[in-house]
């Protein structure tokens, strides 16, 4: 068995782990302007750090990453910027896949595909295809993803079963809404990271997110490497886990 690069130091409790950990990659275009480099290159920065975070986070036996790749709002930027952006899904998905698929990674996308450029729509639609009987960790991918936009899908796919005669208004509770998000199957998210030490969800996963701690390292994102990983994890299981209810 080949070994971990990044073994879990003894603080962290192999035992309580969380099972789903969300990332908000900020803070590459602060770290371009700090380091003198086109923001593409930030992001070219930010690409770089991720195979190690992935790498990791199988080995450790996480069940789910969630990474916010690039929102329904990141349209807005400006078109050099969208433009690397997109060619860095080409990019990574070019590089990275066989080695993915080895690892018996699942890649799942989260957003609306059909909005995207039809290079990168394929090429996230063959991950997907690839790697979708693979029992490890299952890497989510947000592209093209707004949590409210994912909010009002899922209602309109339940509103349109009930106009079919397919199900009834009473029939639909938080498991019927769980059940047409995108992230369906998924367990919730138990760890939600923003690097950059911004402090906000930024339409992130608004649903799935309800009972996640939060945790949001001063690091930008292309210096947020496993060590600061394994910190977001050792604070997690530091905190006092009591879904509405109070402490013994």
């Amino acid at each position: 068995m080949t070994a971990i690069r990044y073994p879990l130091p003894a603080s962290i409790d192999p035992e309580r782990l969380p099972q789903h950990i969300a990332i908000i990659m900020d803070g590459n275009g602060r770290w371009a302007k700090k380091n003198k480099l086109k923001i593409a290159l930030g992001h070219r920065a930010g690409t770089e750090n991720l195979r190690e975070i992935i790498r990791n986070c199988s080995d450790i036996g996480v069940k789910a990453l969630t990474l916010y790749a690039f929102s329904t709002e990141n349209w807005n930027r400006s078109k050099t910027e969208v433009d690397a952006l997109m060619q860095l899904i080409l990019d990574f998905f070019h590089s990275e896949i066989d080695e993915l698929d080895e690892k018996g990674v699942r890649i799942l996308i989260l957003g609306d595909k059909s909005g995207l450029p039809e290079p990168q729509r394929l090429v996230l639609e063959q991950a997907e295809e690839r790697t979708a009987k693979n029992t490890g960790l299952s890497l989510n991918i947000a592209v093209n993803y707004g949590g409210r936009a994912e909010i009002v899908r899922a209602a309109q796919l339940l509103a349109a079963q009930v106009a079919a005669g397919e199900r009834t208004v009473d029939s639909i509770d938080e498991a019927a809404i769980a059940d047409h998000l995108y992230t369906k199957g998924l367990p919730e998210v138990d760890l939600l990271i923003r690097t950059s030490g911004e402090m906000r969800l930024s339409n992130f996963l608004l649903y799935q997110c309800s009972y996640a701690e939060f945790v949001f390292p001063e690091d930008l994102w292309p210096d947020f490497h496993v060590p600061q990983l394994h910190a977001c994890i050792e604070e997690f299981q530091r905190r006092s886990r009591r879904y509405g209810g109070r402490e013994e």
